[in-house]
C-alpha cells in the first residue's frame, strides 16, 4: 500500500513538474509560438488518425471486391459435352422434295 502511495506521489510530482516546465516555456521569448506549433501538430495528428481509421472499412471493401473479381476471372470449369443424338427422320428423303406443279 505504501508503494502505491509513493508511485502516486512520483507521478503527481512529474505531472506538476511538467506543468511548470510548460508554463516556463510559454514565458520564454518565442515559447508561445512553440506551444502553438505543438498544439497545431497535435490537432493535425488527431485529424490524420481519424482519416486513417476511416480507411479501414474501405480497405475491407476493396479486398472483398478483389476476391470476387478473382473468382469471376477464373476460367469457367469445362462443361461435359453431351453427345447429341442424331436426328431421326420420320419421312423418307424423296417425300420431302417438292414436285413441280404442271
Amino acid at each position: 500500500m505504501a508503494q502505491r502511495k509513493q508511485q502516486k506521489d512520483v507521478i503527481s510530482r512529474l505531472a506538476q513538474s511538467g506543468e511548470e516546465a510548460l508554463q516556463r516555456l510559454g514565458d520564454l521569448p518565442g515559447g508561445a509560438r512553440l506551444v502553438e506549433a505543438a498544439n497545431a501538430l497535435r490537432d493535425r495528428v488527431d485529424e490524420l488518425t481519424r482519416r486513417v481509421r476511416a480507411l479501414d472499412p474501405l480497405e475491407r471493401r476493396v479486398t472483398e471486391l478483389e476476391r470476387r473479381l478473382d473468382e469471376l476471372s477464373k476460367p469457367a470449369a469445362p462443361r461435359k459435352s453431351v453427345a447429341r443424338k442424331p436426328r431421326v427422320r420420320t419421312t423418307p428423303p424423296a417425300a420431302r422434295t417438292r414436285k413441280p406443279s404442271p
